[in-house]
C-alpha cells in the first residue's frame, strides 16, 4: 500500500515546529513544541503531559 508523506516546518513564535502528513493526517512534534517550554530538556515537558490525570483520561478515550 502506497503511503503519501509531505514533510514541513512552521515558524511558530521565533520556534520551528515540525508536521508531518501521512495520506490525510497531520503529525506535530510533540518535542518541537516542548522545546518552547523548556530548550534544554523538552522530555521533562512532555513527561509532565503524559503523567497529568487528565491527560491520561483523554489518551483512554483516545
Amino acid at each position: 500500500m502506497y503511503s503519501k508523506l509531505i514533510k514541513t516546518e512552521l515558524n511558530i513564535k521565533d520556534n520551528l515546529v515540525r508536521i508531518m502528513r501521512i495520506n490525510d493526517t497531520d503529525y506535530i512534534s510533540l518535542t518541537d513544541l516542548a522545546r518552547y517550554k523548556n530548550s534544554n530538556n523538552p522530555g521533562d515537558v512532555i513527561i509532565k503531559w503524559m503523567s497529568n490525570k487528565s491527560s491520561f483520561d483523554f489518551y483512554s478515550l483516545w
